[in-house]
C-alpha cells in the first residue's frame, strides 16, 4: 500500500508545517492569555488574523474529500490524514485553518445532503468561516450511543415543523457565532422501522424557544470560546424547507456524516500523541534525577519506544482506513474506521499519560499542553461513539464475516 505523498500533498504539508512554526506554536501563550481575559464565547482576536494568513497561504478548507464540486478543495482522505495530523498537534489550531470539529462534519452534510438553498444559505458561510455551527444529537436521558434512541420531537405543523427536546455536550452550541444547529429527532416514532424514525433539520441560532442551559465541562475544561452546551428545544417552529433530504432519512445521514467525522478525529488525536511523544524525549533528555538525565532510566526508555511503536501502528491503521474510503467509499471502509476509533483515542490517552508522568507535577500544570491534551484524548473515547459501541458492532462484523468466509 503506497502511503507516499503527492506532489501537492507535499506542498501543502511543508507550507502546514512551516505555518505551525511561525504562527500557531509562537501564539500558543496569547490564545490562552485572551481566551482567559476576554469574553468568554468570543473568539480572541488572535484567531481572526491568524484566519486571514491562513486563507492567504491556500491552507483552508482542506478537509472535504473529492466529489463536492465547487465546494471541494479535491483532496483525498489519505491526502488530508497528515495535514489532520499536523493542525491536530495544538487544539485549537484547525478553527486557524476552517478544519475544525463540528463544523467539518456538518460542512459535509450539507455539501452532501443539502438542497442548493440550504447550501446558498449556510454552506456558503461556513466554507468560507463567516459563521460557526453545531451538531445536536446527543440527549442527557437516554443512550445517545444508539442513535435510534434519540427522543427530541420533530412535527409537522403546516408549512412549519415545531421541534421540542434537550440536548447536551453540543460542540460549538456557546460560541457567539454559530448561525446554524444540525438537529436530530423523531418526526416518526412509531415507524416499525426504527432506522426510518429520524430526521435532520437545520435550525438558525436565536430561533424563538432555543435556550442554551449550560456549558458543559470536560475534566474541568469548559473549552471556551467553543464550549459544549446543554441545549433546550421548546417548541421551536422553523420553515419545512429547512429539514434535510427528507423524513426519515435522519439515521442515514448520521451515518454519513460519522464516518469522515471519527477518522478525522483520530487524525488530530495522533497529531496530539506525537506532540507528547516529542516533548517525552525533550524531558527525558533534559531533566535530571539522581544524578543523570531521566534518559538513563530504563523506564523511561521503555515509555519512549513503546511511545513509538504505538504511535506508528495509529498512524498506519489511519493512513489505511483514509485510503480504503478513498477507493471504496466510507462503507467500505467501516471496519477499519471501527479499528481506528478504538485505537488512535486509546493510544493518545497511553502516551500522553506516559509524557505526563515523566514531566511530574509540570505535566499536570497550566505551563504544559499535556493536561489539555489528555482531557482532549480522553472524551474522543466517547464522541462520535464510545469504544465500547465500535468494538461491539466490529465484533459482529467480523464474527459474521469470518464464519461465512470459512464455511
Amino acid at each position: 500500500m503506497d502511503f507516499e505523498c503527492t506532489p501537492r500533498m507535499r506542498e501543502l504539508r511543508d507550507s502546514l508545517l512551516a505555518f505551525m512554526d511561525e504562527h500557531i506554536y509562537p501564539n500558543e501563550a496569547l490564545w490562552e492569555q485572551q481566551v482567559s481575559e476576554g469574553e468568554r464565547w468570543e473568539p480572541p482576536a488572535i484567531l481572526s488574523e491568524l484566519k486571514e494568513k491562513a486563507r492567504a497561504r491556500g491552507l483552508w478548507n482542506l478537509f472535504l474529500p473529492r466529489g463536492y464540486g465547487e465546494f471541494s478543495p479535491g483532496l483525498s482522505n489519505l491526502e488530508y490524514a497528515p495535514l489532520a495530523e499536523i493542525m491536530g498537534r495544538v487544539y485549537w489550531a484547525p478553527e486557524v485553518f476552517n478544519c475544525n470539529a463540528p463544523d467539518t462534519g456538518n460542512m459535509e452534510v450539507l455539501a452532501r445532503y443539502g438542497s442548493p438553498a440550504q447550501q446558498q444559505r449556510w454552506l456558503g458561510p461556513l466554507m468560507n468561516g463567516e459563521i460557526r455551527s453545531a451538531f445536536a444529537m446527543t440527549e442527557p436521558e437516554l443512550a445517545s450511543s444508539d442513535a435510534t434512541n434519540v427522543a427530541t420531537s420533530i412535527v409537522r405543523d403546516g408549512d412549519d415543523y415545531l421541534i421540542n427536546g434537550r440536548k447536551w455536550y453540543i460542540s460549538g452550541a456557546c460560541n457567539n457565532h454559530t448561525g446554524v444547529y444540525i438537529v436530530m429527532g423523531k418526526t416518526d416514532p412509531d415507524n416499525s422501522n426504527k432506522y426510518l424514525q429520524q430526521s435532520m433539520i437545520l435550525v438558525p441560532a436565536g430561533t424563538a424557544g432555543v435556550r442554551v442551559v449550560r456549558p458543559m465541562q470536560v475534566f474541568g475544561y469548559d473549552d471556551a470560546p467553543e464550549g459544549h452546551a446543554e441545549l433546550v428545544f421548546d417548541n421551536v417552529r422553523v420553515p419545512a424547507g429547512n429539514l434535510l433530504l427528507g423524513e426519515g432519512r435522519g439515521f442515514e445521514i448520521a451515518q454519513g456524516r460519522l464516518g469522515p467525522g471519527r477518522i478525522h478525529h483520530c487524525m488530530r488525536s495522533i497529531g496530539l500523541a506525537q506532540r507528547a511523544l516529542e516533548q517525552m524525549c525533550v524531558r527525558a533528555e533534559t531533566r535530571v534525577a539522581f544524578g543523570q538525565p531521566l534518559s538513563k532510566q530504563q523506564s523511561v526508555r521503555e515509555a519512549i519506544a513503546l511511545s513509538a511503536c504505538e504511535v506508528e501502528q495509529a498512524r498506519l491503521l489511519t493512513l489505511k482506513a483514509a485510503a480504503k474510503m478513498d477507493q471504496g467509499g466510507n462503507k467500505a471502509a467501516k471496519d477499519l474506521i471501527a479499528m481506528i476509533k478504538i485505537v488512535a483515542p486509546n493510544m493518545a490517552c497511553t502516551v500522553i499519560d506516559r509524557a505526563i508522568q515523566i514531566h511530574g507535577a509540570a505535566g499536570v500544570s497550566q505551563d504544559s499542553f499535556l493536561a489539555r491534551a489528555y482531557a482532549i484524548a480522553r472524551a474522543i473515547r466517547l464522541a462520535d461513539g464510545p469504544d465500547q459501541v465500535h468494538m461491539m458492532q466490529l465484533g459482529r462484523n467480523l464474527s459474521r464475516e469470518l464464519h461465512e468466509r470459512a464455511q
